[in-house]
């Protein structure tokens, strides 16, 4: 039987947005993230980050700079008693990446290739999964892939439902926040 899942956006979902985060020390988690994750580890939800990290491919800093800050999450999660079951990032940024990381790949959200591989490494049924974020590429790229999406008013939140405004499309939820999107989510299980 595959796994559900909750895929989360980072910046300005799980943790504060400070805009290109490039060192551990400025990481800091959104007051109920923790909580959040801990609900859904609990209601036995697969979760998994996915995040694009452009400032890779602007040459802001290293992917070993974004492995510490990942580690750094881990740790703090930990601490509260929670954790993901795997992060995937994407480096790449198609017009102002340096190098190999100027590309137009297919992990970079809104494109679905972070989902399709945790889906296929993770078992995950995608129709039963949810994504999470704060911008309308993080849920772009869930209904890519048939999930349900959630937009919270952390981070990029309040620009994005302005830009929402008149679409085809919307989120099919809106929280203020990761914690008040996973209560939602187990009240639909």
């Amino acid at each position: 039987m595959a796994n559900r899942c909750v895929f989360l956006d980072r910046d300005g979902t799980i943790n504060e947005e400070v805009n290109y985060l490039s060192h551990p020390e400025q990481l800091r988690l959104i007051t109920g993230a923790a909580e959040a994750i801990k609900s859904l580890n609990r209601a036995g939800f697969k979760v998994v980050v996915v995040t694009n990290q452009a400032g890779v491919a602007r040459g802001y800093f290293t992917e070993q700079t974004v492995r510490e800050i990942h580690e750094a999450l881990e740790k703090m999660l930990d601490e509260q008693g929670a954790r993901v079951d795997a992060i995937y990032y994407c480096p790449h940024h198609p017009a102002a990446g340096i190098g190999v990381y100027r590309q137009d790949c297919n992990c970079r959200k809104p494109n679905p290739g972070m989902l399709e591989k945790a889906a296929a490494e993770l078992n995950i049924d995608l129709n039963e999964s949810f994504v999470v974020g704060d911008k309308i590429s993080d849920l772009e790229a869930g209904l890519a892939m048939g999930c349900r999406n959630i937009l919270v008013q952390t981070g990029y939140g309040p620009e994005s439902t302005n830009e929402f405004s008149g679409a085809a499309w919307g989120p099919e939820y809106v929280a203020d926040n990761l914690l008040e999107a996973v209560r939602w989510i187990l009240k639909q299980m």
